[in-house]
């Protein structure tokens, strides 16, 4: 950033995109590290934590970035693919120094911190943070804002940053990823600290956590979960998928899990329960038990309806299955699948049990991942009806589910694949500046 050019807030930095100086774009801000300093001196921005393509997360020194302008970050091109790894003098700016109460050291009044502003030394190549706006009263909750007067400071008009805190909040750090998938705001929470990362939990509503659960590493799963009050995690058991839900319980102690079953609202335990009956490597330990089932009067505008929900997975929208009453699993006779692309091609009055696929057997629950797998490979499909020896439809198995047990049980905590000629071209002076 050149001489005298405004300060930036770093609430404007989340998820911005990095780029080489061919305009290539190299990855995504996803966190500052700054380092403390004694006294009431401004806190040193070390570097940026940049998300790759690959997900795996490395540390951009201030030193490399050229600008910050129009809602990007402008590199030198020059960057180190180790992964980042924080060290004991270094703050995680969005992690842990936003939300965090702090005392206005004229008044002596508490307030909470919103945001912070980062500005970069003329004289020198140093950035500072120099600047935090805060909010003056108690702080809000997970479903309200708090009210208060709000003003911006000098670093130095506050103290309090270096206290280990025990209640710090989590509305900030949540509005600055309201926008992020399910599975990305998942990693965001994998690297916090264990401390944070409850606080965050207990702040999301019960659709968002159950969502980022089912994309969390099960020790994180079983870690968030075991932090929640028992009511409230079976709610939010209660708001995942049941296959989820089912995968998550079966690895908690007996007495756990039968607590929180039982603490569930009952039919929704006994969809769980029923999954968990089932091997885990089968096409019953692995299929949800709440595909979209139509009866044969149903028309085709009634399985677009149902269709363009937006709860529903992009597999699991991909096609209706066709069933005599009872529509619940396990349901009636099932009769045959609908795909979504002859459901665009035929009137919207057509009836369903006229354009059924009756061709393709459907998936015994005893099925193994190999022959599910064989199944989906060989037919193109992106899910598949499980039938039991009565002719019942108990539910689907989406190729999500399929991947997420075929790849290794780290696959969550792991980087996709890098050249290793990547990792062997390391730059000394950037590591020598996240060292410093």
């Amino acid at each position: 950033m050149a001489a005298g050019a405004p300060r930036v807030f770093v609430s404007h930095l989340s998820g911005v995109a990095v780029f080489d100086p061919n305009g290539d774009q190299v990855g995504r801000v996803r966190d500052l590290v700054a380092m403390l300093r004694v006294g009431q001196r401004p806190p040193r921005l070390l570097g940026l934590v940049v998300e790759l393509s690959t997900r795996r997360r490395i540390f951009l020194p201030m030193t490399r970035v050229t600008g910050i302008e129009s809602g990007q970050v402008i590199t030198t091109g020059v960057l180190n693919v180790r992964r980042f790894e924080q060290r004991p003098t270094e703050r995680l700016v969005f992690g842990e120094l936003l939300d965090r109460r702090v005392t206005l050291t004229e008044t002596g009044e508490e307030v909470s911190v919103l945001d912070l502003s980062v500005q970069h030394l003329p004289a020198r190549r140093d950035w500072e943070i120099d600047r935090v706006f805060v909010r003056k009263g108690r702080t809000g909750s997970a479903f309200r804002r708090a009210k208060g007067e709000t003003l911006t400071v000098e670093w130095s008009a506050v103290t309090g940053f270096s206290l280990e805190e025990q209640g710090q909040g989590a509305e900030s750090l949540l509005a600055t990823f309201e926008q992020l998938r399910p599975a990305d705001l998942a990693n965001v929470l994998h690297h916090l600290s264990p401390k944070r990362r409850a606080e965050v939990a207990a702040a999301l509503d019960d659709d968002r956590l159950a969502d980022v659960l089912e994309e969390l590493p099960e020790d994180d799963q079983i870690e968030i979960l075991g932090k929640l009050k028992e009511e409230r995690a079976a709610d939010v058991l209660e708001a995942m998928d049941p296959d989820d839900a089912a995968d998550l319980l079966s690895e908690l102690p007996e007495d756990d899990k039968e607590r929180l079953l039982n603490l569930m609202q009952p039919s929704e335990a006994a969809d769980v329960r029923r999954l968990m009956s089932y091997e885990e490597h089968t096409a019953g330990g692995l299929m949800t038990t709440e595909p979209i089932i139509l009866r044969p009067d149903a028309t085709v505008a009634d399985a677009l309806a149902r269709v363009r929900s937006a709860d529903l997975s992009p597999a699991l929208a991909a096609q209706v299955y066709v069933c005599r009453p009872p529509d619940d699993t396990p349901t009636g006779k099932y009769l045959g699948t609908v795909h979504f692309q002859r459901l665009l091609r035929d009137p919207p009055y057509t009836l369903v049990s006229a354009i059924i696929d009756d061709d393709l057997q459907p998936l015994d629950p005893n099925a193994t991942l190999q022959l599910i797998a064989g199944f989906f490979a060989t037919y193109d499909m992106v899910a598949a009806p499980v039938v039991d020896e009565t002719g019942s439809l108990l539910g689907a198995v989406t190729v999500d589910d399929v991947l997420d047990h075929m790849l290794p049980e780290d696959w969550r905590e792991t980087e996709f694949h890098l050249d290793e000629s990547d990792e062997a071209d390391e730059d000394n002076e950037e590591v020598a500046a996240h060292d410093s």
